[in-house]
């Protein structure tokens, strides 16, 4: 299992290297935006701050286009490149092509359909936005299940992203999904509980341990 940052800040990719725990970073158009620096700039920086994958999504529409974007983001975030490949018909023929080069995966899927033909079109991560999903489905952890039980027995893992709670991210990871992504806030509050603060106060107040 792997959890990863959701964000294109570089601050708060420094952040997140500093944690310890935190694997990769994973960018998408709407997040690169947010970013003060081009694309380019962003992804090298990004790929500096972790030893983990660095996913990036494509952009263009066509599938020699895709082809192109796909080859060039690798030249930028290199060995540590995902690309993350809408689940379009010409999406998934974009993964059958560049998977034996890049590793590839699949994104916004919304069926257990989708996330076989991910399988066999060589993605290696298939993934599902899972509160988008309960908005527009009734039920992402649902989804979750559903893919898992299509992908078990195969080199195809579950990434969950947009995660509103750290009940959710949990949750996610019961129905099956192999890896999470969350925004730094998520990351933060994944890591802390109220009565983990309180029972460390209380040691602080009546326990001893080595001078310093």
């Amino acid at each position: 299992m792997a959890i990863y940052l959701d964000s294109a800040i570089v601050s708060e990719a420094e952040i997140a290297s500093r944690m310890g725990w935190v694997k990769g970073i994973t960018t998408n158009p709407t997040l690169l935006a947010k970013s003060d620096n081009p694309p380019e700039t962003t992804l090298k920086k990004l790929t500096q701050l972790t030893c983990g994958p660095v996913f990036y999504q494509l952009m263009s529409s066509d599938f020699e286009g895709m082809l192109t974007e796909g080859r060039k983001a690798f030249e930028i975030i290199g060995k540590q490149t995902v690309l993350k490949i809408p689940a379009t018909p010409i999406g998934f023929a974009v993964v059958a092509s560049l998977s034996p080069e890049i590793t590839c995966s699949v994104t916004a899927i919304y069926s257990a359909a989708q996330a076989a033909v991910a399988r066999e079109a060589g993605a290696k991560m298939a993934i599902a936005y899972v509160n988008r999903a309960t908005r527009l489905l009734g039920d992402g952890i649902a989804l979750v299940r559903d893919m898992a039980s299509v992908l078990t027995g195969s080199n195809t893992e579950i990434l969950a992203a947009s995660i509103k709670s750290p009940q959710e991210a949990a949750a996610s990871l019961q129905a099956g999904a192999h890896h999470l992504t969350l925004p730094l806030s998520m990351l933060q509050d994944m890591a802390t509980h109220e009565f983990s603060d309180k029972t460390v106060e209380e040691f602080a107040k009546n326990g001893i341990g080595l001078k310093m």
